[in-house]
């Protein structure tokens, strides 16, 4: 691609960027929690560090980022989406509460389909969220500040309580209680947290 091209296509990227931002993220406190949580948990140093600006850096050097804004504003089949992301294999039902400062790594492989998932919700590649017995009536509901990690099954009607650490490849099945790190196939309590 010669730099004449490039330089087009930057600049219409950086003109969507705004254009997004403005419709989507200047009056939606969800995205902007979104966006801090990322910043912070990623320690992104954005200069100046304004809310637009972390937007851009985000959507430009964070496709997982980007496929979490696209599914936030339910659109998927945005005409210029794969200039910010490419086609992460991942499902968020359209049913599924999340309230803001969602966060993933790699969210490739990832069914989430839950009854509601709490603020600050972080989780890693292959996770799967879903109902048991192919029931919808049987789906989790996820506390505060939970972190998952990578191929981990958290399946039917159970509640994860609020600071919570889910362990790679663990399988969850019953209730979590609130501060505690579990894991394991099936998870166990490893141990409680102290929270402030």
């Amino acid at each position: 691609m010669n730099r004449f091209v490039f330089l087009v296509k930057h600049a219409f990227k950086k003109w969507l960027i705004i254009k997004l931002f403005r419709q989507y993220v200047l009056n939606n406190d969800i995205i902007q929690a979104d966006i801090n949580q990322t910043i912070k948990v990623r320690g992104c140093n954005v200069k100046p560090n304004t809310l637009n600006k972390q937007f851009e850096h985000l959507m430009i050097y964070y496709p997982d980022f980007a496929f979490i804004f696209f599914w936030r504003i339910r659109k998927q089949n945005y005409y210029w989406k794969t200039w910010f992301t490419t086609d992460l294999p991942c499902k968020i039902f359209k049913s599924t509460h999340i309230a803001g400062g969602l966060m993933c790594y790699h969210p490739f492989a990832t069914v989430i389909n839950a009854k509601s998932i709490g603020e600050n919700f972080q989780f890693r590649n292959g996770l799967t969220i879903g109902n048991k017995n192919n029931d919808n009536n049987l789906l989790p509901t996820i506390g505060d500040n939970v972190i998952v990690g990578a191929n981990v099954v958290i399946i039917g009607d159970i509640t994860i309580g609020d600071h919570v650490i889910i362990g790679a490849g663990s399988v969850v099945v019953k209730d979590v209680p609130s501060n505690s790190i579990v894991a394991g196939n099936p998870a166990k309590l490893i141990r409680k947290l102290s929270h402030e």
